[in-house]
């Protein structure tokens, strides 16, 4: 296969909302392209980004797949996403490597939801982007509606290279780029090339103009020239959006009809002769401080951005070249942990097409089989300096489950699977909760979960059930109180004694030193799960000797370990031992332990305990004409609302929740605002919980 050079790749991701015809109109240019021969149709099962199983299923993307196309000596790498949120993971990382990302509109609906989540990324990685209003020959299709939403989203710098009219009923679309009119048949392909209608010339004068501004304002030198001659040439022209693309303030808006093959040979044109191409970035710091220059003379660098599992190849791991290049049989370093990898294989991947290649170039994308120690977002580099490139910061789960298994004899296969699971979608969360003793499964909402079952079931032939995770509640108390407890047991030989008097008090930071005690000594816990243990020496007179107090204080630690009321985790407490009693012959550390233990229980009980719940600080943004029934929900789920911020035509809520009323909180928000609204929540603190839900708690675990 060609190797081309690093001016001539040119890295595209196709982001948008569901059913805005990304990977119709991907589909497309790859017939365009010649590369081949009859297009395929998500209705059929036949693309070639769209091949997964699952996505024959649902007839929609689920993960990004990187294909190729070449046009004019250009090769394209695209990246086909998924246009629905719940698989942001895929989403985010493909924008990471693109170089241009490509949003595709519908143009019956203009910009969606979907297309909002996807663009505060694209925004926060500062990417060149161009839009694509799809389905313009639909009858339901309104242009100018679809471009005025483009507009509100990325504001005025959103700039017409097109746009679309019907000339005696044949689909054109008006270039003021080029000041030509492109005539397609009724099976579209290649257009006919035309001069400006003119009834169309006034309004392409118009846009043309604006368009010059726009190029002209990114370009010292080009402003001079524009006020000079008051035009720009077309190549000119060219220049000075590059430029505002790469400044991120020039969006360049092109119409096709991807179902139709309208207007892809000419997007692909642009692309091939406008659009950044790795080189034309600004190279990115390494985490070690260093310029990562996109050269091919540079040291190589690998930058891992997918790691996807296919039954008879195992692990496939793609990646960009972000400097030098890289050959078969490489020896590379994993900058994360030290170990080398050797590239024995490198492929470029069109869906689940592997073409093999010898060798691949600063910006071009690959993938690899079988790496052993790498895993996403990980760092590949030659040379002795190591190379650390930023790696790739995914959202919270918005959603968790306890899974657990049907058949007890898949425990180690789940556990296995959803690991694997983990390393091909770092949005998918596993953990193990000792205190609850469950595995919580974190993912993005409903229907990544259902894919995550389907996955488990049909590639590792595992069967899951998904419930409600259990909260973790903390006990603590409201008031002092004292409490002894004399360990006695006889049974032949040496016995077992232990006699203690403690007092006990609710801890909280920078409190004073307790009063009407000789404090002999002090320990402070850290608590592994939150708070504090304060625990005093007050003996006097030697009643118990110094070294039973550590076993008295592991007694009282393992009551904190399970709570009196529902056996949840004990916190801020602190105990003052004053008094007690020992024998010479039956005392022992075991009895010492017993007895702490019995006289902190007893005390607990009689010191008010209260149960505290965990709560998060919940952040969501809402269309401002929906946010009366996200409050209303919200109040009903015990939340606090803190404040809120305007963004736009949305409302930014900020307030604190229960975490146990967070269940559900996806799919309900989801459902009261159409898709519309967004949140996201990270613990906050542990506030008591209301006295009529804490006596219903205590009762379910008596």
């Amino acid at each position: 296969m060609k190797v081309f050079d690093d001016k001539h790749i040119k890295n595209v991701v196709f982001v948008g909302a569901h059913n805005s015809g990304k990977t119709t109109l991907a589909e497309t240019m790859l017939f365009e392209a010649g590369l081949t021969k009859r297009r395929g149709t998500i209705e059929e099962n036949n693309t070639v980004s769209d091949y997964h199983e699952i996505e024959h299923e649902r007839q929609a993307s689920v993960f990004a797949t990187p294909i190729h196309t070449e046009w004019r000596n250009y090769k394209i790498n695209i990246i086909d996403t998924p246009g629905l949120d719940d698989f942001i993971g895929e989403i985010i990382s493909s924008i990471r490597v693109g170089d241009t990302i490509a949003t595709v509109i519908n143009g019956r609906h203009g910009v969606e939801v979907g297309t909002e989540i996807i663009w505060n990324y694209i925004d926060k990685y500062n990417k060149p982007t161009l839009f694509i209003i799809n389905q313009i020959d639909h009858p339901d299709c309104n242009f100018e509606d679809a471009f005025k939403s483009i507009k509100t989203l990325v504001g005025n710098n959103a700039v017409q290279i097109q746009y679309p009219i019907k000339l005696d009923g044949a689909q054109c679309i008006i270039d003021v780029l080029k000041m030509k009119c492109y005539k397609f048949g009724p099976e579209g392909g290649k257009p006919e090339k035309l001069a400006i209608p003119d009834h169309e010339k006034e309004m392409a004068e118009l846009l043309h103009n604006e368009l010059v501004e726009k190029a002209a304002e990114n370009d010292e030198e080009l402003m001079e020239l524009y006020f000079d001659k008051g035009t720009l040439n077309e190549d000119e022209m060219r220049q000075g959006i590059k430029a505002g693309m790469l400044n991120h303030d020039l969006f360049p808006v092109f119409c096709v009809s991807a179902l139709e093959d309208m207007g892809s040979g000419r997007l692909m044109g642009f692309i091939d002769n406008v659009a950044p191409a790795a080189a034309d970035l600004k190279g990115e710091q390494s985490l070690e401080g260093e310029e990562i220059v996109p050269k091919v003379d540079a040291p190589t660098s690998l930058f891992i951005f997918k790691t996807l599992y296919q039954p008879n190849l195992g692990q496939i791991t793609f990646f960009k070249v972000k400097s030098g290049e890289v050959n078969v049989n490489d020896k590379l370093t994993n900058s994360r942990n030290d170990e080398t990898e050797v590239i024995n294989q490198l492929y470029i991947m069109d869906g689940k097409t592997r073409q093999p290649v010898n060798k691949l170039t600063t910006g071009d994308i690959g993938a690899t089989l079988k790496l052993k120690f790498t895993d996403t977002t990980d760092t590949l580099y030659s040379g002795s300096k190591p190379i650390t490139i930023k790696p790739i910061q995914y959202p919270e789960p918005r959603i968790n489950k306890a899974v657990t298994v049907t058949d007890k004899a898949d425990d180690e296969k789940l556990s296995d699977a959803l690991k694997r699971i983990h390393k091909q979608d770092p949005t998918v969360v596993i953990n193990y909760s000792k205190e609850s003793k469950e595995q919580i499964l974190g993912c993005q909402g409903e229907l990544h979960l259902a894919i995550i079952d389907w996955t488990l079931k049909n590639n590792y032939g595992v069967t899951a059930n998904y419930n409600k995770p259990k909260i973790k509640y903390r006990e603590t108390i409201q008031r002092s109180s004292t409490a002894n407890y004399r360990h006695k047991k006889q049974s032949g030989g040496s016995g077992q004694f232990a006699q203690v008097h403690l007092k006990i008090e609710p801890w909280f930071e920078g409190m004073p030193e307790p009063e009407g005690f000789n404090i002999r000594g002090k320990e402070e816990v850290d608590l592994a799960w939150g708070g504090k243990l304060v625990f005093y020496n007050c003996i006097v007179g030697g009643v118990i000797d110094l070294r039973y107090l550590p076993s008295v204080m592991k007694g009282v630690l393992e009551v904190m370990e399970e709570g009196p009321l529902t056996g949840s985790y004990i916190r801020d407490v602190r105990v003052m031992v004053y008094d007690g009693k020992m024998h010479s012959v039956d005392s022992n550390d075991i009895s010492f332990k017993i007895a702490g233990a019995h006289a902190f229980k007893e005390a607990f009980l009689n010191a008010n305990p209260k149960l505290l719940e965990p709560t998060n600080e919940l952040t969501v943004k809402v269309p401002e004409d929906m946010v009366g029934n996200v409050m209303t929900d919200l109040q009903s789920r015990r939340s606090i609302i803190q404040g809120f911020d305007n963004l736009d035509h949305y409302q930014i809520l900020k307030c604190t929740i229960p975490a146990a009323e967070l269940f559900g909180y996806s799919t309900d928000l989801r459902s009261l605002t159409q898709g519309k609204a967004t949140f996201s929540s990270r613990f906050s603190s542990y506030q008591p919980v209301p006295s009529n839900l804490q006596k219903q708690l205590v009762k379910e675990e008596v």
